[in-house]
């Protein structure tokens, strides 16, 4: 069989997997969030943090509960990190940095998962259990939360309630996220990937001496890792380690888990919002983008340019021989196209204009399928442009699900999508104008450009992966990339939770011959044109300065 036909069969495969589960994950979700029955394991965490489930809540608290418990969720992980040399089970690992602690504090809050230290040889398994892999439940029940929230604003009218926070956090956690990872878990130990809490122990005879690995509760942070969209490994080497991904099925597996459910959230959008139709229409516009994505990258990584990619079947530089081009070619792309992070290869090994890809990936937004949860409120926002759009060209007042697309609607929506290209751009050009930061570039030129671009890219939409050339354990990175890391996850929410707010308080708008059918095929080919002309006025001088130009060279 040759690679490239085993390409088409692994994408196959993910694509049934993913159509299967579509349907029942997307229902059962839209339950999870509609109902008004509370489980008994529910009632003692609400009774222990002093919640009411039941009190309804408008978008200003609605925004306090998720920013109070995002910033008490930083202090207590920064904390640990600091204590670490004093708490049981650290391996001997000293406390951390404070600039590095506040980074990880920072990412994995976020969603992020940016790590700039070495996880074998800095994390002891509290930190890595109790801390780390605690966050990659609650950030990802997070951003369920504020999806969830800006949906209850389309479906309700004359009310500006939203639902309430920790109920949705709760219940995104306890009822989705826990018993999927579980099971996920379960199929990474089948697997090969490891489970446990042994030491640091030598394995086998080198030259010169032996070889140091320390087990850990490897294939449960791996699987909540991959469904949470978080993307933060165990080990340095991340998905690429034998031990959290060890072979093509495992693989396949950790790309399904990272797609399943932003893809099965666009059911449940519909499902809440009374329109299965506006669910798939929304769908429709994620898979072309993905499916476009994924197809461009394994064509760039296969093609043959010169002998070494002939006798190596493509470009297999910075790739696992146990995965191939085909393997590692999707992962790059379900992981930057969502906000995972997770690499099984490295990205700046990758062609010119495939490190472009993954570039592009992340600058969309990555809400193809994007984040848990802030991939559909990414697109939702997105749709509303798209409609705007859509009105300016008829001359009508635009409509989206029945509510009206007026000026604050607007104002809020073009604020979301200019928060993220502004930290992008703006730290890279600062980053590129001092002469220490340049310093970490491991490469000069255009692929040294690429790699400062990458991180603000990667921190500021909350993807976490990183060029794998730059030096980025210092203080001016772990500074700067875990500011850029709070804003662009929580800023974004701002307008989120506000647009949400206003669009519950309005009266439903009877649909007439004149309103625009957003559940149809023209409105999904508008909307994804719409994310691509939008995503390359912002960045292409950047990325022709760097991916672009590097391509072109090579």
């Amino acid at each position: 069989m040759s690679p490239q036909l085993a390409g088409v069969l692994q994408l196959t495969a993910l694509i049934a997997a993913l159509a299967l589960s579509y349907r029942p994950l997307g229902d059962y979700m839209a339950r999870v969030y509609s109902s008004e029955k509370h489980y008994r394991p529910e009632k003692w965490i609400y009774r222990v943090i002093g919640a009411n489930p039941a009190a309804e809540m408008r978008w200003p608290a609605y925004l306090r509960g998720v920013l109070a418990f995002s910033a008490v969720s930083v202090l207590l992980l920064y904390l640990m990190q600091r204590v670490q040399g004093s708490l049981p089970g650290s391996l001997g690992f000293s406390s951390i940095d404070p600039d590095q602690a506040f980074n990880t504090a920072a990412s994995f809050v976020a969603n992020t998962n940016w790590q700039s230290y070495y996880g074998e040889q800095a994390m002891g398994h509290v930190v890595q259990t109790g801390g780390l892999a605690v966050q990659n439940f609650l950030s990802a029940a997070v951003g369920m939360a504020v999806a969830v929230a800006l949906v209850r604003g389309f479906a309700r009218s004359r009310t500006g309630e939203l639902g309430n926070f920790w109920a949705d956090l709760v219940r995104g956690t306890v009822r989705v996220l826990l018993p999927i990872a579980f099971l996920g878990a379960i199929v990474l130990v089948a697997c090969g990937a490891i489970q446990n809490f042994s030491g640091i122990h030598s394995v086998g005879q080198f030259t010169g001496g032996t070889q140091e690995w320390n087990g850990g509760a490897v294939a449960s942070q791996e699987a909540i890792k991959e469904l949470g969209t978080n993307g933060g490994g165990y080990f340095n080497a991340n998905s690429a380690h034998p031990f959290e991904n060890p072979n093509p099925l495992s693989n396949l597996f950790e790309i399904f888990l990272i797609l399943l459910i932003p893809f099965a959230l666009t059911r449940t959008f519909g499902r809440m919002v009374g329109s299965l139709k506006q669910g798939y229409a929304i769908l429709g516009a994620m898979a072309v983008i993905w499916l476009g994505f994924s197809a461009v990258m394994m064509w760039t990584e296969f093609a043959h340019r010169g002998p070494a990619f002939e006798i190596a079947g493509g470009a297999m530089e910075g790739k696992e021989t146990r995965f191939g081009i085909a393997g590692s070619s999707l992962f790059a792309v379900a992981t930057t196209l969502t906000s995972t992070g997770a690499v099984n290869s490295f990205h700046s090994s990758y062609t010119g204009f495939g490190g472009g890809i993954t570039l592009l990936g992340m600058q969309l937004g990555e809400i193809a399928p994007g984040g848990v949860g802030s991939g559909l409120y990414g697109m939702l926002i997105m749709a509303v442009i798209a409609v705007f759009i859509a009105g300016l060209m008829v001359g009508r007042t635009p409509e989206y699900l029945g509510k009206k697309i007026g000026t604050r609607q607007i104002q809020l929506a073009a604020c979301y999508i200019l928060v993220t290209p502004a930290l992008v751009l703006g730290f890279t050009a600062v980053a590129m104008a001092l002469p220490t930061p340049a310093d970490s570039m491991t490469n000069s030129g255009a692929h040294g450009f690429s790699e400062i671009l990458y991180a603000y890219t990667s921190a500021a939409n909350n993807n976490g992966s990183a060029f794998a050339g730059l030096n980025a354990d210092t203080q001016w990175f772990n500074t700067t990339l875990g500011i850029a890391m709070l804003l662009g996850r929580f800023l974004p929410m701002v307008f989120v939770l506000a647009l949400a707010g206003s669009l519950a308080e309005q009266r439903p708008v009877p649909e007439t011959a004149g309103t625009l059918r957003t559940d149809k095929p023209l409105y999904a080919g508008l909307l994804v044109g719409t994310i691509l002309i939008i995503t390359g006025l912002t960045y292409f001088p950047a990325l022709a300065l760097g991916p672009l130009a590097e391509g072109l060279a090579s």
